[in-house]
């Protein structure tokens, strides 16, 4: 079975660049294009990762992880990568209270969002073994 990852973004070019190196290294991504549509997506298509803009129109990224957290989408760990042009260390603290497993500064590399995606894929069985 094939991992899914789930990514949205606004920034189209961003979101066609960053899913085509995930598709290539053999992953099923599926996309959304703002907040409302990811919160939809990840009930409806339950993605082993997720990885979300936090500035995003209709519903922002912290409010999707939010939801996320409050009302998961799965029994299993569902692990949540921020990517944000924000740098300020209030928005990193949000992120974290709201159970973020990871937060990525823009700009980055598609290889160091890429890098983190990995390390939660290969950590999603040993939280699964942990009880979660």
């Amino acid at each position: 079975m094939r991992v899914k990852i789930l990514i949205a973004d606004d920034d189209k070019g961003f979101l066609r660049m960053i899913s085509k190196k995930i598709t290539e290294k053999g992953y099923e991504v599926i996309t959304a294009a703002n907040g409302t549509e990811a919160l939809e997506m990840i009930r409806k298509e339950v993605p082993d990762v997720i990885i979300l803009d936090v500035t995003m129109p209709q519903m922002d990224g912290l409010t999707v992880l939010s939801e996320l957290r409050k009302k998961p989408a799965s029994a299993h760990w569902q692990p949540v990568i921020m990517v944000s042009g924000h740098t300020e260390l209030d928005d990193l603290r949000k992120a974290y209270e709201l159970d973020a497993d990871h937060y990525i500064t823009k700009p980055c590399k598609p290889e160091d969002i890429q890098k983190v995606m990995e390390l939660m894929v290969r950590l999603i069985p040993r939280r699964q073994k942990d009880g979660e």
